[in-house]
């Protein structure tokens, strides 16, 4: 099998899972998005999933953005961050993005505007919560969450699309579920409270391995890597 056939085949078979999800949590098929993460993936394999018809891609690494640009720069397609964002790199990862999902602190939050100020434009993020209150995962606790939103929202560069967590990396339903459970009732308490807005809403959650769970938890963008490209090497 090629590599076209085997990146095709495997995208097919990502969609009719997303698609089941939706039937089975009874959820339109087109409230998700997804998103290809495409980390340690070489640019030839980036270019044959878009050409075949997916719009959304994010990096872990600013440098790989920086590695990949000029060879899948002509793609059109919709380019994400979504690892620890560190604020010696801010600048160069808004050559690439248009989006930044893994805002999780005020000094994050507070020198991205200071840069985009300087640029004269604005950007979207997510807010980065921890759901699973793992010592080895970014993202704000839970209990801190409504404080930095509440900061970023005083920053006209800033405009929040929604909150994104990484699950809890474990095979038992329950405990995976419920993690993804907290992003979206701490999204429905920011909204109650008026701290997000309709256009705020979007939940960026759920992997390869638990798609199905977050969709039924509320996900409105999963975030797939392996399973489409293979295991990183």
């Amino acid at each position: 099998m090629t590599d076209q056939e085997q990146i095709v085949s495997a995208l097919q078979s990502i969609h009719k899972r997303i698609n089941y999800a939706c039937d089975k949590a009874g959820r339109p098929n087109d409230e998700i998005r997804l998103l290809l993460a495409t980390k340690t993936v070489p640019p030839e394999r980036i270019r044959i999933a878009v050409n075949a018809g997916e719009t959304l891609i994010g990096e872990n690494r600013v440098q790989e953005y920086t590695q990949k640009f000029d060879a899948i720069k002509d793609l059109d397609c919709e380019r994400h961050f979504i690892g620890h964002l560190q604020t010696n790199k801010i600048k160069e990862v808004l050559k690439y993005v248009s989006c930044i999902q893994s805002v999780d602190n005020n000094d994050l939050a507070e020198k991205l505007d200071v840069r985009l100020q300087h640029e004269g434009r604005s950007i979207d993020i997510f807010v980065q919560v921890n759901t699973s209150f793992e010592e080895s995962k970014f993202g704000i606790q839970p209990d801190k969450a409504f404080d930095l939103i509440k900061r970023i929202n005083q920053l006209d560069t800033l405009k929040i699309k929604g909150l994104m967590t990484i699950g809890l990396f474990s095979e038992d339903e329950l405990l995976v579920k419920k993690s993804y459970r907290s992003l979206r009732e701490l999204r429905d308490e920011a909204i109650a409270k008026g701290l997000l807005h309709a256009h705020s809403s979007e939940l960026s959650m759920g992997m390869s391995n638990d798609l199905e769970w977050a969709i039924e938890e509320g996900a409105t963008m999963v975030r797939v890597g392996s399973a489409v490209f293979g295991k990183r090497v």
